[in-house]
């Protein structure tokens, strides 16, 4: 089944995952996943990875690591999500009960034209997560399995998960958030409790 059959829009999709998110911890992918995860709302347990693509997954598991007392969500896209395939496999050694990882996946590369992604021609994230040893994994393809996973995201001791997104290929509106590397991990660190200088 491609990801190019999804219908979830994205922008109802995040809302959702974030709605009533409590503790939670944001990374967002490059490009649309942080506009989508600004638009939802803009919080000082949001960190933007504006340009790191692939690189999202393992700053989610740094900070999983690191305050294992909070939820982690890392919130990226498909292609994003391919270019660092192999952080998976670092994710399932460490076992992290506190990540979960939402890949919103169109089956396209969107910030660089909508070419088809792997996911798009068949590869299946899920499955490969789960083949990489990450044993919680699912596919949603409606707004009963974002409430459902939404409802597991603040468990401490379930993960490390991962749900494939199956979410509607086009274009959404662009909504900024800061692009101020320096403002984004003082405001980070400091909402962690870090002192900031």
């Amino acid at each position: 089944m491609s990801a190019s059959t999804g219908t979830l829009d994205r922008r109802a999709a995040v809302n959702a995952l974030l709605a009533d998110r409590g503790e939670l911890l944001v990374i967002s992918g490059l490009g649309s996943s942080s506009y989508d995860v600004f638009d939802a709302g803009e919080h000082p347990g949001n960190f933007y990875l504006w340009g790191a693509m692939g690189g999202a997954a393992m700053v989610g598991l740094g900070l999983a690591l690191a305050q294992p007392k909070r939820p982690v969500l890392v919130i990226t896209g498909d292609g994003e999500q391919l270019m660092g395939i192999g952080s998976l496999l670092t994710i399932a050694t460490k076992q992290p009960g506190n990540l979960s990882i939402a890949v919103l996946d169109n089956g396209h590369f969107g910030e660089t034209g909508m070419q088809p992604s792997h996911s798009g021609l068949g590869a299946r994230l899920e499955v490969i997560a789960d083949g990489a040893g990450i044993g919680n994994v699912c596919e949603i393809a409606d707004m009963a399995g974002i409430e459902k996973f939404r409802t597991s995201l603040r468990d401490l001791g379930g993960g490390p998960r991962l749900a494939r997104i199956r979410i509607a290929a086009g274009e959404v509106e662009r909504a900024l958030p800061p692009r101020d590397g320096t403002y984004l991990k003082n405001r980070f660190r400091g909402h962690l409790g870090f002192k900031v200088s």
